[in-house]
């Protein structure tokens, strides 16, 4: 609601004596907000190491700004422990590389974090894969299957979407990367002929849909998905879907910080945050499964170095 109307909401819920939350309060604590977030985005990071970061683009209306809307460039990374927190959480516009770009930049040169985690998680937003490329290029990269599944659904008749979806189904859900190569290509197989741009659609970010192969199976629920930052940021969009006519940039914010705060506080560590030690330690999994002995090429490699 509109801040003018906060006191007399309150003295109909709590009675006459309900003090507090007056327009001009409501104001200096918003500013207060915005000065906790100024310097909490300038806090030293050189003490922490992140295995995965979620990153997404959370956008809002404005104000009497019909043709522009608020975007709030999100990362949440995973600490060695499991436990998730905010990495960043900063104004962007549209999601563009350059916002992205300067974000990473000031992680790395003006927070102290000079390595990027190990997998970064996100949508189809080109912006943040180009800006992490040039700031972070040793990140690996896995695209959202939510959202790609959405991309690609969106490019069929709503009579051919719930087959679809079970064949896209069949591809993330493999046991093993052999097994959704396979179905990857029959998906392309049946739809690639009727509906081309379906199939493209799939098919370019193939590499990225499959990284989580490569990482340890507990976590592949997680990390298939923004599904951390879609969830977290419903509680934000559900207090400003109705406020059109009253939430400002400084106002998403401000909001967007505190909530975010407040929902960090309930996150549980990561499911299987047992396996991050190995994965940190540079140990190898196929199929989401720990590689204790060497591969057939890597055996093939010992046995061509032995003396004769």
């Amino acid at each position: 609601m509109s801040s003018g109307d906060f006191q007399e909401a309150l003295s109909a819920l709590l009675g006459e004596q309900a003090q507090g939350l007056s327009a001009s309060t409501l104001g200096r604590l918003k500013q207060q907000w915005l000065t906790e977030h100024a310097d909490w985005r300038e806090r030293d990071l050189s003490a922490h190491r992140y295995s995965y970061w979620w990153a997404d683009g959370i956008h809002f209306n404005l104000r009497g700004e019909d043709d522009e809307r608020a975007c709030v460039l999100v990362i949440i990374g995973v600490l060695p422990d499991g436990t998730k927190e905010f990495v960043a959480l900063d104004d962007g516009m549209r999601e563009s590389e350059q916002s992205w770009y300067e974000l990473l930049v000031r992680l790395r040169d003006q927070q102290g974090l000079p390595q990027g985690p190990r997998l970064a998680i996100g949508a189809g937003a080109l912006g943040f894969w180009k800006a992490l490329a040039k700031v972070y290029p040793d990140t690996r990269r896995q695209r959202c299957w939510v959202h790609k599944t959405a991309n690609v659904l969106n490019r069929l008749p709503k009579r051919s979407q719930p087959k679809a979806k079970s064949s896209l189904q069949a591809i993330w859900m493999a046991e093993t990367r052999a097994d959704a190569e396979q179905a990857f290509d029959a998906f392309l197989t049946a739809y690639g002929d009727k509906y081309p741009k379906a199939a493209e659609t799939l098919a370019k970010d193939r590499e990225d849909l499959l990284a989580f192969y490569d990482f340890p199976a507990p976590h592949w629920p997680s990390i298939r998905t923004t599904n951390p930052i879609e969830s977290t940021f419903a509680t934000v969009r559900l207090r400003t879907a109705k406020t059109r006519g009253c939430v400002t940039r400084n106002t998403v914010l401000s909001l967007t910080f505190k909530l975010g705060q407040s929902a960090q506080k309930r996150w549980r560590r990561l499911r299987g945050y047992e396996w991050l030690d190995k994965l940190e330690r540079g140990v190898t999994f196929i199929d989401g499964v720990e590689q204790t002995e060497p591969t057939n090429d890597e055996a093939s490699s010992i046995t061509d170095r032995r003396p004769a």
